[in-house]
């Protein structure tokens, strides 16, 4: 299948490692020109060199700070700068520290507010105007918990949840100018965040990682964590030109395991 993603820029959000780097990496293979987004340089620039290996389309990274909104309207400023108009947005970030309710400050959620909700607001803001000119696609990386929420982690919980709101709504109101919204939900997918998430359980739990790993992929039905990748080639299609009918949805990349409808 043609994605149609061949000289179309799109613009990754924390895209140095895990999940963000994955769909910035899928997304070079197919074509795009992929500007990379992320605090730290060093791990850009490593990033950026392992996707141009396979790269059809062109890379650029761009060291950014999400919860600062200068420096959002200066990363989209340089990606036009590098490629021209944007086609594709995927915000993402990284998650909010887990915890329970009591464990956390009202500056705890604030900075949990603008990391992982007012980011992306402020980027699709800055950018809608390209999006507008191009037909653009926005896609918003939640989490499985906008599905069923994850114990432990009632920051995620709350503020995925309002990402799937403004993805609903802005679904609605960009339709008139052909622009699709979606948002892509992971489930167990193998990335160092996880492993972060997994060891802290075996501590609570007095098990080895590898015990709390085989016990959560008992309750998988697909048996098995998924691959970064896998996700990838999901968030692919959704902002490909190949997706021309699918707008204000939810996909889960889970392998079955919610059992939410």
């Amino acid at each position: 299948m043609d994605l149609e993603l061949s000289g179309k820029t799109a613009l990754v959000l924390a895209s140095s490692s895990g999940l963000g780097k994955a769909i910035a990496h899928e997304l070079a293979k197919e074509g795009a020109n992929v500007m990379l987004a992320s605090r730290t340089q060093e791990t850009l620039i490593e990033a950026k060199s392992e996707i141009e290996m396979d790269a059809k389309g062109r890379v650029s990274c761009c060291v950014a700070d999400l919860t600062n909104a200068q420096s959002i309207k200066e990363l989209a400023a340089s990606t036009r700068k590098a490629f021209g108009q944007i086609s594709i947005l995927v915000n993402n970030t990284g998650g909010p520290p887990a915890g329970s309710f009591e464990t956390f400050t009202d500056e705890d959620w604030q900075d949990a507010f603008d990391l992982t909700l007012l980011s992306y607001i402020r980027m699709i803001k800055e950018i809608l105007p390209d999006l507008k000119e191009t037909r653009g696609r926005i896609l918003n990386n939640a989490s499985s918990s906008i599905k069923q929420p994850i114990d432990g982690l009632i920051l995620s919980n709350v503020f995925r949840m309002g990402i799937l709101g403004l993805s609903k709504s802005l679904s609605q109101e960009l339709a008139g100018d052909g622009i699709l919204v979606n948002t892509i939900g992971a489930g167990r997918i193998q990335t160092d965040r996880l492993q972060e998430l997994d060891s802290r359980r075996a501590e609570r739990e007095g098990k080895t990682a590898a015990e709390v790993t085989d016990s959560i992929e008992a309750g998988i039905p697909l048996g098995r964590y998924g691959q970064p990748e896998e996700l990838a080639k999901a968030a692919a299609f959704l902002v490909s030109g190949a997706n021309t009918y699918i707008t204000g949805q939810q996909l889960l990349v889970d392998g079955g395991m919610n059992k939410a409808y």
